[in-house]
């Protein structure tokens, strides 16, 4: 499990809720094509699963962003000098490999 704090902002918060809802489009398209034929077949029905993507997406893209917990930049460790800054040569598994 990660330690970073989870964000509790809306978007973050919103974004979170396009895999369950995903999910729970696809039982429904494929339940309502196992129950009616026809019409209401999956073949039919698909782009509905693209509109759930596209409003979710939409509705993250304008909540606002009040509170957001960005992750901590990392500093990179300062580059070694001498001998010990270059890594030692490669060598193979096997002694004598590509010799």
């Amino acid at each position: 499990m990660s330690t970073q704090p989870r964000c509790p902002c809306s978007r973050c918060t919103i974004r979170g809720l396009m895999g369950p809802a995903v999910i729970t489009t696809l039982g429904v398209l494929f339940l309502l094509s196992e129950l009616g034929r026809g019409y209401f077949s999956f073949g039919h029905t698909f782009p509905i699963v693209l509109i759930v993507i596209g409003v979710i997406l939409l509705t993250s893209a304008v909540a606002p962003m009040d509170g957001h917990v960005s992750t901590p930049v990392v500093p990179a460790p300062p580059a070694a000098s001498g001998p010990a800054a270059s890594p030692p040569p490669y060598s193979g598994p096997y002694t004598g490999q590509g010799q």
